[in-house]
């Protein structure tokens, strides 16, 4: 991966960027790219060398860096384990996953994992979030020495980027402090080595194909953070909607609905609708995929 400097970034957060390897030890595929897309992680593997990164794009991640450094590093008691990296061998690649906290009680445990994000992720929540920290639960309860123990708690510690004190003194489901701590949903043992199986499953079908074919499949809609379709009613002619639905059919009744208000209400002036389909947009693609500009599935869409 190349790492740019086209907003003229300080030398120190460059040299973070470049330096910054993730590492996934020992193992196959981790935890964070298990749950993500396999086309994705075999583009990234194919084009590692072309990839363009801004230093700009990199400085939350320096700051969730330094965040896991302070609190790694900070004095523990002796019922805390931090960043422990856990393997687990499923179906013959081994999996890896890096545990930010546990704290043990009377042979219970709570994950902690702690995220630098926005308060949109915390009031709106995001579903990897709980794939993630579930199969680190899963890798935990396999740990040798943790028979007798169970996971009984999943937590997010959020660090909030775009906190504002204003907000959260007005709103009522803005958080009420930069940092937050969120539930997340524990599953059984069973629901979890059936998602981590069904996952592995699909990562290893995509490289053999990938290995054969050079076939690097497609990306499913959630891998492309898609938004929803809408569809539009406006008066005919004209660009702007007089109204947006979730549902075609919940399109048409409104239609009808309003085409009747026109006829009992403003009987001289008749209005003629139409109904557009809104495509959700990939969020993803336009602004969070760093293999982009080598996706044909993304470059076919925007032609």
């Amino acid at each position: 991966m190349k790492i740019t400097n086209n907003f003229g970034m300080p030398q120190p957060f460059v040299d973070f960027a470049i330096n910054d390897k993730y590492s996934k030890g020992k193992a196959d595929i981790s935890v964070t790219t298990l749950i993500d897309s396999p086309k994705i992680r075999l583009m990234k593997e194919k084009h590692d060398h072309e990839i363009e990164v801004d230093a700009v794009d990199m400085v939350w991640a320096l700051f969730g860096t330094a965040v896991h450094s302070v609190l790694e590093n900070s004095k523990q008691s002796n019922d805390v384990i931090t960043e422990e990296r856990l393997y687990q061998e499923i179906d013959g690649w081994v999996l890896s996953g890096a545990v930010d906290r546990q704290e043990i009680k009377d042979d219970q445990v709570t994950i902690v994992d702690y995220k630098v994000t926005s308060v949109w992720s915390v009031i709106y929540g995001k579903p990897e979030w709980e794939n993630q920290l579930n199969c680190y639960a899963f890798l935990v309860a396999n740990k040798i020495g943790l028979s007798k123990r169970n996971v009984n708690s999943l937590k997010i510690c959020a660090i909030l980027r775009d906190w504002n004190r204003r907000d959260a003194e007005r709103k009522e489901d803005y958080p009420k402090a930069p940092i937050v701590f969120v539930d997340v949903p524990l599953w059984d043992h069973e629901k979890a080595s059936k998602y981590i199986k069904e996952r592995m499953a699909l990562h290893q079908e995509a490289q053999i194909l990938s290995d054969l074919h050079g076939d690097v499949g497609l990306c499913s809609d959630e891998d492309m953070w898609k938004k929803n379709d809408t569809w539009a009613v406006k008066k005919k002619g004209q660009k702007r909607a007089i109204r947006v639905l979730d549902s075609y059919q919940e399109a048409v009744d409104y239609v009808k609905w309003h085409s009747e208000t026109d006829k009992a209400y403003v009987p001289i002036k008749k209005h003629t609708y139409e109904i557009e389909l809104r495509v959700g947009e990939y969020t993803r693609c336009g602004n969070y995929c760093s293999v982009a500009d080598f996706c044909n599935q993304h470059k076919e869409r925007i032609i």
